[in-house]
């Protein structure tokens, strides 16, 4: 169907290509299909989740560039600053996590890890190919014998800013962390 300006819709799609647009319309308040609008909206973006997947070297660089991806790919969706910084911090946790704790900076085991999103919610998921870990054995960075270690908040800071973690290990070893946030 040929919803672009100018563009007619036939009779027998009529009532579907309204039904379309007031869907449309009724997500987003100020909305302008018009390519020609300061701020047009893709109607497909609005409505289809979108995904990106990245492959990673097992080394520090790859956090900054993980974060650096991940703020693109929100913004994208007209995620605002509070929200990428809670993103931001997720994934740098996580990547750094797969990097030294999961991987031990192997070159030769890659860091997978995946944005998607819509307008609702933001969904990371970062895997390492190493040991992998139990969540539930990780020391409590509250605990007063641990608040002056220099490691253990991750996971902490994970939770705290994303709306759910999970962890899992998956077929074929490592560690996949899923982690939401939602609008």
């Amino acid at each position: 169907m040929d919803l672009s300006p100018g563009s007619t819709i036939s009779p027998l799609t009529l009532l579907a290509g309204r039904t379309f647009i007031s869907d449309i319309l009724a997500l987003i308040p100020v909305a302008c299909l018009d390519s020609n609008c300061s701020e047009p909206i893709t109607y497909i973006q609005t409505i289809v989740p979108e995904e990106q997947k990245l492959t990673l070297p097992s080394q520090i660089e790859s956090i900054e560039e993980a974060a650096l991806k991940a703020e693109q790919f929100a913004r994208g969706l007209g995620f605002g600053d509070e929200f990428i910084s809670a993103i931001d911090l997720a994934v740098r946790e996580s990547v750094t996590n797969a990097v030294k704790h999961g991987n031990k900076f192997d070159q030769e085991k890659p860091v997978e890890v995946s944005f998607a999103g819509s307008p609702d919610e933001f969904e990371i998921t970062v895997r390492d190919f190493g040991t992998g870990f139990s969540v539930n054995d990780v020391p409590d960075p509250t605990d007063p014998e641990n608040l002056l270690k220099v490691t253990g908040r991750g996971i902490l800071f994970m939770r705290s800013f994303m709306d759910e973690v999970e962890w899992f290990n998956p077929e074929g070893g490592g560690m996949l962390v899923k982690m939401l946030k939602k609008q």
